[in-house]
């Protein structure tokens, strides 16, 4: 019984043996997975860093284009209030400018609107200036409105 004990003990001590070396190649696989998966994150992070900074650089150019500031005032007193906001922190001389009108437009347009028999009529030239002066913001064009457009620049300055 005695041979068999030996025998089942070498071949257990095989088999340990064998499942050791087995681990250890599992593990160096394992490793080298795990180092390419690092040089692969770090290449993802680095191309991640570069489209922030190309989105932040583009964020900043469309923020100090007074064009679009212009185009965004023309869009509800909601787009007003979003182009101001927008021009208070990089002025443009065409942003403030756009802001202006329409303001003088809007405040035009609201003060026709009390008045009973006359808003159906006078809707129609206003709404004629802020087509003309949306177009004129549009081509990056600094255009008074010919309603009142000189007034609004001196009358609203601050802005």
């Amino acid at each position: 019984m005695s041979d068999d004990n030996k025998n089942l003990s070498d071949d257990l001590d095989d088999m340990i043996g064998d499942a050791k070396e087995g681990a250890k190649k599992a593990g160096d696989k394992i490793s080298q997975k795990a180092s390419e998966l690092s040089e692969d994150a770090k290449e993802f992070a680095d191309d991640a860093k570069q489209a922030a900074s190309d989105f932040a650089d583009d964020a900043k150019e469309v923020l100090s284009d007074g064009k679009n500031v212009g185009i965004i005032a023309h869009i509800t007193l909601i787009g007003w209030v979003i182009a101001l906001v927008m021009n208070s922190s990089n002025k443009t001389e065409l942003g403030s400018f756009y802001i202006r009108q329409m303001l003088g437009i809007s405040l035009i347009g609201i003060v026709c609107s009390f008045i009973p028999i006359v808003n159906f009529v006078a809707w129609i030239p206003v709404l004629i200036a802020w087509i003309m002066s949306l177009i004129s913001s549009l081509s990056g064009e600094m255009k008074p409105s010919w309603l009142l457009g000189n007034q609004f620049q001196e009358w609203f300055k601050s802005l």
